[in-house]
C-alpha cells in the first residue's frame, strides 16, 4: 500500500522512566568507558551515554502504530530500515528521571529503494521540561510507494550534507559478535526481528540477520570519544550519520574519522567487505 502523505504533521507523545538498570546495559552492550558508565554508586548515578536516546525514540519510532498511520502492512513494516539519525544533545539523561518523548512526521519523499519518511523527536525531562535532545530519523519502506512525489521540507542534515574524512585520517577495527544484536536488542530495548531472527531477516530480503544502524552509529561515537576525548562521553554534543550498506552480525567494522578546519569531526565506517555502512558522519565535542 503507498504510505499517506496526510500524516505528515502528526505529533504523538509518550512519558517514560529511565531506569538504573536499562542504562547500564545500554552502556554495557557497546563498551562504553566502565568507570563513567558503568558505576551506579557514582555520586549522582552512572553517566548516561547521549546515543541512549535511541531506546527512548524507539518506544515511538517502532510502535506498531506508526506505521498503522503511514498506511503501511505488517510486512511492509518489517522491510522498513533507517536511513540516517542525526541527533542533538542539549542537557545529559540521567538514570531515575522521567522522560517526555515526541514525535512528528516531517518529511516523505519517493526514492528508487522505497519511501523515505523523516521524523523530528525530541526529548525533554518531564518534570523540568528541559530539553535533553533533538532528533531526525529518517526510515526508508525498501519497495513502498508513497501517494506523492515528496512532501514536507527536507531536515538540514539532508540539505547540506557534511565532507567527508579529510586525508588525515584516525581508523579504528571493531570486530563484532554475531550475536550482539540480540544482546543490543536486550539492552537497548530496541526490537526489530530481522536483527535477532534469521527466517524474518530472510523473508525480507536480507541474507542474515543484520546489526541495528544505531549499533554502527553507537559504536562509532565510542571510537571518536576514545581517541578525541578520552572516552569522555559527556564531551558529545552531536552525532549524524547515514546509513548505507548493511552490517551482516559477527562482521567487522572500520571507523574512519578527522578532525575538520571546522572543528567538527568527520567520520566513516565501512564493512570488512570494504563497503561503506556509513557515510556523511560527523561529530560535534564540547
Amino acid at each position: 500500500m503507498p504510505i499517506n502523505s496526510s500524516a505528515l504533521g502528526r505529533v504523538v507523545e509518550v512519558v517514560a522512566e529511565v531506569d538504573t538498570r536499562w542504562v547500564l546495559a545500554y552502556a554495557a552492550s557497546l563498551g562504553f568507558d566502565r568507570a563513567l558508565c558503568l558505576d551506579d554508586t557514582r555520586l549522582g548515578g552512572p553517566i548516561v551515554p547521549p546515543t541512549f536516546c535511541v531506546g527512548l525514540e524507539w518506544i515511538l519510532a517502532g510502535d506498531p502504530a506508526r506505521a498503522t498511520v503511514l498506511g503501511m502492512t505488517p510486512d511492509e513494516r518489517i522491510r522498513s530500515v533507517q536511513a540516517f539519525q542525526d541527533s542533538t544533545f542539549h542537557r545529559p539523561f540521567r538514570a531515575g528521571t522521567r522522560v517526555r518523548i515526541s514525535s512528528e512526521f516531517r518529511y516523505m519523499k519517493r526514492t528508487r529503494a522505497g519511501t523515505l519518511v523523516a521524523t523530528r523527536i525530541t526529548s525533554r525531562d518531564a518534570d523540568a521540561g528541559d530539553l535533553l535532545c533533538e532528533t531526525w530519523m529518517g526510515s526508508i519502506s525498501r519497495g513502498v510507494d508513497c501517494d506523492v512525489e515528496e512532501a514536507g521540507t527536507p531536515p538540514p542534515y539532508l540539505a547540506a550534507p557534511p565532507m567527508p574524512p579529510s586525508a588525515d585520517t584516525a581508523c579504528a577495527m571493531i570486530q563484532t559478535d554475531y550475536g550482539l544484536a540480540h544482546t543490543y536488542t536486550e539492552c537497548a530495548r530496541i526490537w526489530n526481528p530481522i536483527h535477532t531472527e534469521r527466517a524474518v531477516a530472510l523473508r525480507a530480503g536480507l541474507p542474515d540477520i543484520i546489526l541495528h544502524g544505531t549499533v554502527t552509529w553507537g559504536l562509532a561515537a565510542r571510537e571518536i570519544l576514545r581517541d578525541r576525548a578520552d572516552g569522555d562521553v559527556r564531551r558529545l554534543r552531536r552525532l549524524a550519520g547515514r546509513f548505507r550498506a548493511p552490517v551482516m552480525a559477527g562482521g567487522s567494522l572500520a571507523v574512519r574519522h578527522a578532525v575538520m578546519p571546522d572543528g567538527t569531526i568527520a567520520f566513516e565506517v565501512d564493512t570488512d567487505g570494504g563497503l561503506a555502512a556509513m557515510k556523511g558522519g560527523v561529530a560535534e565535542l564540547i
